[in-house]
């Protein structure tokens, strides 16, 4: 029971700190353009977005790559209480994993 809080507790914060940083390299990049009164959406939500669509887009190239290959995975992978698609699982993890790959890629080509 407390090994599956601590891992639930253990991927919120992954998940939180990944935010985080996607909402820093994305006020990095963007300039505010927008006309006044329009609606605009929270940092929050647009690194939310951000993280959805970077893990769907992953997801798919690996449904596309292990259906290429005719790869058999298991339908699902259990970790404690959990069952998750294993493809699922892999690219939410490299979803949450790419904003700090993306800032040691930055920071290595300053050096």
């Amino acid at each position: 029971m407390s090994s599956n809080l601590i891992l639930g507790l253990i991927l919120l914060l992954l998940v939180i700190i990944s935010v985080k940083q996607r909402i820093f390299l994305q006020r990095y990049r963007e300039k505010n353009w927008e006309v006044i009164g329009e609606s605009k959406s929270s940092p929050l939500s647009k690194a939310l977005v951000n993280l959805i669509g970077v893990a769907g887009g992953i997801y798919l190239s690996l449904v596309l790559l292990c259906t290429f290959l005719e790869l058999e995975l298991p339908m699902r992978v259990r970790l404690g209480r959990y069952s998750m698609e294993p493809l699922a699982t892999i690219s939410i993890a490299l979803a949450i994993v790419q904003p700090y790959f993306q800032k040691v890629v930055m920071t290595w080509r300053k050096i």
